[in-house]
């Protein structure tokens, strides 16, 4: 057949040939264009209440799109494209589903994982058919989240993704900090994160193009005491010890001191390096991985999505340092997918406050608490606001979201740690604490007063010396932080977030609205100047008797990182390390009762029946980690358990009521424990089935027997 005498394609044939290009430039844009498949494994049944379950693990190779309004706010990502203009990615991924298809609920659960740490799917979530996907977002490659070959149900999550170069393939250059704290001995140290290595190393071993300070002291508020300058030829970029002495075996991952390590000593490092991560890839990886699993039906090779058509809500959620990353991962806008559609329905950060440190140039995302660490810059609040103190734009973590329509449900839930040691309550009354902020009507706040981060371990005898209470101090999180003086809180969260995880299905799925928010506010007085005497907090003979002080709570310092760097958004360069401090933000807390235990959360059956005083914060010990002795134990919460008689209280010089005089008799304390189930159900913040079994533990228990 000729060309004059070919016919002109039908109606039918011009709409399919349309279709076609639709479908062909979605499938363009960028997005995750495979997944391998590397491990299936089956679930014990005994969690599953009948569901048949399956763990699915692999990896899913994605692609951005740089010039997307959805990407372009990534940092460095014009300088990791490759030749054909994309920029990608390879992710870990677990899903959690039900083997048969008729048993799943329509639910996703999208978890952030934790610095790469697996994640245990709750067994409530088995049982109601929901289906859970965790997928990487950390590609620092230090520690928990290093590259490997392949996926697995049981390992560590990775995200592999590309280092900036310049445009003629050359490095970045910048400086890093790192820090030794609490580490003594002759052999070498490693720069630790939390409990990662820092993951940048040094762009050359000669010490001289570096500076090693050692500090007597720090304060809270970032003041520096005895700080001596340690001379190049004193250190090196190596391994040593007894048999490889100083200046020991070069290694670019340890410093080698030629007198040893002083624990009572922090060494603080300032270095060059090239290894320039473009860390905010670990955002838009989240987003399309969760988009993948959700919406497609196969990947551009034909691999079936193993949840296809299974899901028709997701929560995105968090704990602790994903939580922060969800709060910065909505507030940077990645709830927008590429196509300009919601990715998920509901967002839940848990005991988080602040926003990862993620989306700038040597980004250090495992930081926490340590001085110069990055994460509370910007708007902590959901709404438009003033940062008045700090000059800030008037901004708030929904601007974006708002903006594009694809603003979720959200809940958060905070402890007590979270206000004394994690930097919280900016977000409640901005940087000035003059009023409190409003909340969004998709937002619901729940505290949960005077628990520790993420709650203790329950129960009623672990509040009882002899019968659960540990001896030992608890264990202050953090980079080799060290110990507290007093046991760790018991207060727990589980019944507190069984509660919140059925509100939180049924808002998104059914539309039903979950109980209101509560959360301790100026308006209310439950919000006071973090200090012992607006707290009303009661001088106890186990304490020292002016604690908590004014300088005890770990505040926000608004630190000037350099004028590359986008304060607003953390993003850009930091160029100023170590950062100068501009001011110390005033910082609130809860007002606390005669006992010392805090007003003003949700109700919560062991702090309504209370064993003791049940502290948010803990004092750090001295003994072989001397350097933060005396200051607050990181986040780790305390326990402060009341006498048994009126005669052991007044001897000790207690002011606080006895077991025996608040409750008589055990029947006495299982009648409180009944009343404070009662009045948690009737609120909406506990669920029968656990009230029961809060009742049947009170009876069994050792109290007042």
């Amino acid at each position: 057949m000729t060309h004059s005498t070919a016919r002109k394609p039908s109606l039918l044939m011009l709409l399919l040939m349309l279709l076609w290009g639709i479908v062909w430039v979605t499938t363009a844009q960028a997005r995750v264009s495979k997944i391998v498949i590397d491990e299936v494994k089956a679930l014990p049944s005994n969690p599953s209440g009948g569901i048949e379950t399956e763990q699915i693990a692999g990896r899913a190779y994605g692609e951005l799109d740089p010039t997307n309004a959805a990407n372009s706010i990534i940092n460095d990502i014009e300088l990791v494209k490759q030749a054909d203009g994309k920029v990608r990615y390879v992710a870990t991924f677990v899903l959690t589903k039900p083997v048969h298809a008729a048993q799943a609920s329509g639910l996703m659960w999208h978890d952030v994982p934790n610095r790469g740490l697996r994640i245990q799917v709750n067994p409530a979530e088995i049982k109601n058919g929901d289906v859970n996907l965790a997928s990487a977002w950390q590609g620092d490659n230090s520690g928990a989240t290093a590259v490997r070959d392949s996926a697995a149900v049981d390992k560590t999550h990775w995200l592999d993704l590309p280092m900036a170069r310049h445009a003629d393939g050359s490095p970045i250059t910048g400086k890093v900090m790192g820090r030794i704290i609490n580490r003594s001995g002759p052999g070498s140290q490693a720069l630790i994160v939390q409990t990662n290595p820092v993951p940048y190393k040094p762009s050359t071993l000669d010490t001289r193009l570096s500076s090693l300070v050692s500090r007597v002291a720090e304060s809270t508020r970032g003041e520096v005491m005895g700080e001596k300058t340690i001379s190049p030829a004193d250190w090196a970029w190596a391994r040593c010890d007894a048999e490889h002495p100083f200046p020991g075996v070069p290694d670019a991952r340890q410093i080698c001191l030629k007198d040893g390590f002083d624990a009572a000593l922090l060494y603080q490092v300032v270095y060059p390096s090239e290894d320039a991560y473009a860390l905010g890839i670990g955002f838009a990886a989240w987003r399309d991985v969760g988009t993948f699993f959700k919406h497609a039906k196969a990947d551009d090779v034909g691999t079936p999505n193993p949840v296809a058509g299974l899901i028709t809500h997701s929560i995105g959620r968090g704990v602790s340092q994903s939580g922060n990353f969800v709060r910065a991962w909505l507030h940077l806008g990645f709830n927008r997918g590429e196509d300009n559609t919601r990715v998920h329905d509901g967002l839940w950060p848990i005991i988080a406050g602040r926003r990862v440190a993620l989306n700038f140039r040597w980004a250090q995302p495992d930081g926490v608490l340590e001085l110069y660490q990055a994460g509370s810059e910007g708007p902590q609040w959901w709404l438009p606001a003033a940062d008045r103190l700090r000059g800030g734009a008037r901004a708030g973590i929904l601007d974006r979201c708002q903006h594009t329509n694809t603003c979720p449900k959200i809940i958060e839930h905070f402890g007590s740690a979270e206000v004394w040691a994690l930097k919280l309550t900016p977000e409640w009354i901005g940087t000035d604490a003059k009023a409190d902020l409003p909340l969004p009507t998709n937002v619901r706040r729940y505290y949960i007063a005077s628990s520790t981060h993420g709650g203790g371990v329950g129960g009623f005898n672990s509040s009882l010396p002899g019968a659960g209470l540990p001896t030992q101090g608890a264990t202050c999180p953090g980079n080799n932080y060290g110990v507290g003086l007093y046991p760790a809180n018991p207060l727990p969260h589980t019944e507190t977030v069984n509660a919140i995880r059925v509100h939180f299905r049924n808002w998104v799925m059914k539309g039903i609205s979950p109980p209101k928010s509560q959360w301790p506010k100026l308006a209310d007085h439950h919000l006071v100047s973090a200090n012992k005497i607006a707290l009303g907090f009661p001088t106890l003979p186990q304490l020292r008797a002016t604690a908590p002080e004014a300088d005890f709570i770990s505040p926000v310092i608004d630190y000037d990182w350099g004028p590359r760097f986008n304060v607003n958004d953390a993003s850009g360069e930091i160029t100023q390390v170590p950062p100068a401090i501009k001011q110390v933000l005033p910082m609130f807390a809860p007002k606390v009762d005669a006992d010392g235990n805090e007003l003003g959360g949700v109700p919560v059956v062991l702090l309504q029946a209370p064993l003791g005083t049940y502290l948010g914060w803990n004092i750090t010990a001295g003994g072989s980690k001397p350097f933060h002795a005396g200051q607050i134990c990181d986040y780790a919460g305390g326990f402060i358990p009341f006498a048994r008689t009126a005669e052991e209280r007044r001897a000790s010089g207690d002011p606080r009521l006895s077991l025996e005089e608040r409750y008589q008799t055990h029947e006495g304390y299982v009648t409180a424990v009944k009343a404070a189930a009662q009045k948690a159900m009737a609120q909406g913040f506990l669920l029968p089935e656990d009230a029961s079994r809060l009742l049947r533990e009170a009876k069994e228990s050792q109290v007042l027997h």
